[in-house]
């Protein structure tokens, strides 16, 4: 048996190439909702919109899980930074 059979395992796919996306294969672009839907606008008055851009731990959600464009991430990151400022938004979350 060669070393490339030996690589690929009983179901026929080859594991460790190094190809693809890793966990699950590669997935979908994300598309910015904001670009998508111009009726939707980001305010720092709107604490429930803004709270799918933070985690339960109070922290923002990074650009690649989120799957905003840059612009409208850093608008994101401002309207969250005011809201909190406000205390629209939680700074942080204490322990339970």
């Amino acid at each position: 048996m060669s070393r490339i059979e030996e690589e690929i395992d009983d179901k026929g796919d080859d594991r460790g190439r190094g190809k693809g996306g890793g966990r699950g294969g590669p997935s979908r672009r994300k598309v910015c909702r904001f670009c998508s839907e111009t009726t939707t606008l980001i305010d720092y008055k709107n604490p429930q919109l803004l709270r799918s851009f933070i985690t339960d731990r109070g922290k923002m959600v990074p650009r690649r899980i989120s799957g905003s464009c840059a612009k409208h991430q850093r608008a994101i990151s401002v309207a969250i930074r005011r809201a909190r400022m406000l205390a629209l938004l939680p700074i942080s979350v204490t322990g339970e």
